[in-house]
């Protein structure tokens, strides 16, 4: 296990009626912008909550935040954020809200002419408005850390970029503000969080037997409340645990000290620019073709979270493996979430060029760094299959 600083100032309220909590959690005389999605907030009772918890401050509100969030419509909430003389930002919604939110965050005090550079040249965060967060879908775990996607529709790219300033100072976790999520919504959650898992685990030994352990409970927590979830949508327990989950699956901890892998979500990441799917949705088609081409380079580990997560003891070291590997894939499966391009009607033709372009844009990837153009547009034909 190598050296490590693990930071994470988020104060977390979980449970019911933490939306109260807004009251005391932002300071007094803020002037605060409210950013969300589609509108569900509105048709959940979530808005009226934070509107009655918000009563005293002035509020500007910043509306339509995309799933995928672009660049475009964030640039709109950044003038409007100024022009306001914003100085408080509260994420109301899921984790696209709330990584749109960090890029506004950012945006606003950014001082030269381009706030893209932030993603696309990796300019560092030197000053962020401060935000607070009450999620209403598990998934992302935006809501304890630094890090945010975002899509620029001009260029089709998603981008990353991350900052300590731009960790939430609170987040709220009201397991009953997901209760009217549909199941695609749901589904998704689960697969996100399953993968943040196995980006941080799904590497090679080192020596470090907690953070594996500690991953190993998320991933299984996740098998077993997943389907629950979906059979029992009403279910606040169930709500609750994947809600913990999705937090716990990226806030820093299971990372420490750890090799990470996280090529699935860069070739991911292209698969939305390019086609709009979910981003659950490429990370379920993605991973299964990835670790089938990685298996020797991630064999050990492999092995392990094949016995230890699905009870695969038995057999050549290659059966077991691929087993492991079937495994993922059916899991993903039963709930709903596509793992082939096929079955959204993407060609393979439709995915060429996707390795040369990731790249020449962050090198070779991979907890190794040794995944290139040529092994990345091979993982996306096994895609298509």
């Amino acid at each position: 296990m190598k050296n490590f600083t693990y930071f994470n100032p988020v104060r977390v309220y979980f449970g019911k009626g933490t939306i109260a909590r807004l009251k005391e959690s932002i300071p007094a005389g803020a002037r605060v912008m409210m950013t969300w999605g589609g509108g569900s907030i509105r048709q959940n009772g979530v808005y009226e909550q934070v509107a009655s918890a918000l009563k005293g401050h002035p509020v500007a509100e910043f509306g339509g935040i995309e799933p995928n969030p672009r660049f475009e419509t964030l640039m709109r909430a950044v003038a409007a954020a100024r022009s306001e003389k914003i100085d408080f930002l509260l994420s109301v919604g899921g984790g696209s809200v709330l990584d749109g939110t960090k890029f506004i965050a950012a945006a606003v005090p950014f001082p030269g002419p381009e706030p893209w550079d932030l993603l696309s040249k990796h300019t560092p965060v030197r000053a962020a408005l401060p935000i607070g967060c009450v999620l209403t879908l598990p998934a992302t775990g935006s809501e304890m850390n630094g890090t945010a996607v975002i899509s620029r529709e001009a260029t089709r790219e998603k981008l990353a970029f991350g900052s300590p300033l731009l960790f939430p100072r609170f987040s709220v976790l009201d397991p009953e503000s997901t209760l009217s999520l549909p199941p695609r919504q749901t589904a998704n959650g689960v697969v996100d969080a399953f993968v943040h898992v196995l980006e941080q685990y799904l590497t090679y030994p080192a020596a470090a037997p907690l953070q594996d352990r500690q991953a190993e409970a998320i991933l299984l927590t996740l098998i077993e409340c997943g389907p629950r979830l979906l059979a029992s949508p009403d279910s606040y327990d169930e709500r609750a645990t994947l809600m913990w989950c999705a937090t716990q699956a990226l806030n820093g901890l299971i990372g420490c000290g750890v090799p990470q892998d996280w090529a699935t979500h860069a070739i991911g990441h292209e698969l939305t620019a390019a086609y709009g799917l979910d981003h659950a949705q490429t990370l379920a088609v993605v991973l299964p073709a990835l670790l089938r081409h990685q298996k020797q380079q991630k064999g050990e580990k492999l092995l392990q979270y094949g016995e230890r997560i699905w009870g695969i003891s038995s057999g050549s070291e290659e059966q077991r493996m691929e087993e492991a590997i079937a495994q993922t894939e059916a899991f993903f499966r039963s709930l709903g979430v596509r793992t082939r391009l096929a079955e959204y009607d993407i060609p393979a033709e439709g995915v060429r060029g996707i390795g040369a372009r990731i790249e020449a844009r962050d090198g070779k990837i991979g907890e190794r760094r040794d995944i290139g153009a040529e092994q990345i547009d091979a993982i996306l034909q096994a895609c298509t299959k």
